[in-house]
């Protein structure tokens, strides 16, 4: 099966040796997304602000490919302090509705430029 490498300007520009996402079939896998502001490739400021860039990163590698949030199955979450768990949960709601991905959240000794948060996503069209 061919792969389909998946790139959008909305959302930060790969800084290693990764794509954004891949597809293959009717399957998207998309990379690890921080608290990057894709304009100033600069990290935003804060848990807070972290967490919602994530989602909006997701959510632009999501459409890039097509779809949408609506159409991820496995999101994985890693956190750098477990105790903003409850603040993932809060801003995952707004950008999620049932019936909800199936989710990993990992804590973890650090991420990418200090991010505080980081997500990865898979997801299947026609499910």
């Amino acid at each position: 099966m061919a792969k389909t490498i998946i790139a959008t300007p909305n959302a930060p520009a790969a800084i290693g040796t990764y794509s954004q996402a891949v597809r293959v079939g009717d399957t998207v896998y998309m990379s690890g997304q921080i608290g990057l502001d894709p304009a100033s490739m600069q990290m935003v400021d804060g848990i807070d602000a972290q967490i919602v860039r994530v989602f909006e990163n997701l959510k632009a590698v999501a459409e890039a490919a097509g779809g949408s949030l609506a159409d991820v199955v496995k999101l994985n979450v890693f956190l750098v302090d477990l105790a903003n768990f409850a603040k993932v949960n809060e801003t995952m709601a707004r950008y999620f509705s049932e019936p909800f991905p199936a989710r990993a959240a990992v804590g973890v000794k650090e991420l990418p430029r200090g991010a505080l948060v980081e997500a990865d996503a898979v997801m299947v069209f026609d499910c």
